[in-house]
């Protein structure tokens, strides 16, 4: 099975070498937990380390926002904007359908192997209906998959629930499941990474630490971490 490296330290371990080609991803978790810095550190990764382009395709933040944030990380997207090789793309969540020509076009625009889209929660604030909004996540998984590349779909965590996504069926249309965790322990904060599912692939069943540091999302691979819950 051909992989996709993340890049992200610990991460391809976890996942027993990297992403299988084509997949994709769930990437789940509460407010704070870095899933905007994971994604962009993913398409960073493509473009500096693996020669492969990248869309990063946001229903909230604005691309300045989201280029000044990860510039501490010393991530400058615009160098790779201005070759052709990576695209941001904002777009209202409201009018989700229409984005699917949009991203179609501009993967084949700029052959895009990689896609990180930031987030189908936001979908939720403009369809109120649950059937609409089910069938608007399943067409945009859909047309990800028509399109060959290896994306990851983030979803918030509504704190204090016991789901891993926002609405109850993006773990349904993914292959691939990441959940990250940022819970009290005892005096202090713990990060913690488990990886539900990697369709067709074996992966680590434990919960692994990370930390995020000034080079971005690092994840201990050999270390287990303890949640007040040993439930998840």
């Amino acid at each position: 099975m051909e992989r996709i490296k993340t890049g992200i330290i610990g991460l391809d371990e976890i996942m027993n070498g990297g992403i299988p080609k084509g997949q994709l991803v769930l990437l789940s978790g509460t407010c704070g937990t870095g899933k905007t810095t994971l994604c962009a550190q993913y398409i960073y990764n493509g473009l500096s380390k693996f020669n492969e382009n990248g869309i990063y395709l946001s229903f909230e933040e604005s691309p300045e926002s989201i280029k000044n944030n990860v510039k501490q990380f010393g991530w400058d997207f615009e160098r790779f904007e201005k070759e052709g090789r990576f695209k941001f793309i904002k777009y209202d969540p409201y009018h989700v359908e229409e984005v699917f020509d949009i991203l179609e076009s501009t993967v084949r625009e700029i052959n895009a192997q990689r896609i990180a889209i930031d987030s189908i929660s936001a979908l939720g604030l403009y369809v109120r209906d649950k059937a609409e909004l089910r069938r608007m996540i399943f067409n945009l998984s859909n047309i990800l998959r028509r399109l060959g590349c290896t994306a990851i779909l983030v979803s918030e965590i509504v704190p204090g629930t016991t789901g891993i996504s926002r609405y109850g069926v993006e773990e349904f249309v993914t292959d691939s499941v990441i959940v990250l965790y940022y819970e009290r322990n005892e005096v202090s904060f713990v990060r913690a990474i488990q990886i539900w599912k990697v369709s067709g692939s074996d992966h680590s069943q434990k919960l692994h630490p990370y930390k995020i540091t000034n080079k971005g999302i690092v994840v201990l691979p050999h270390e287990e971490a303890f949640m007040k819950s040993n439930t998840l």
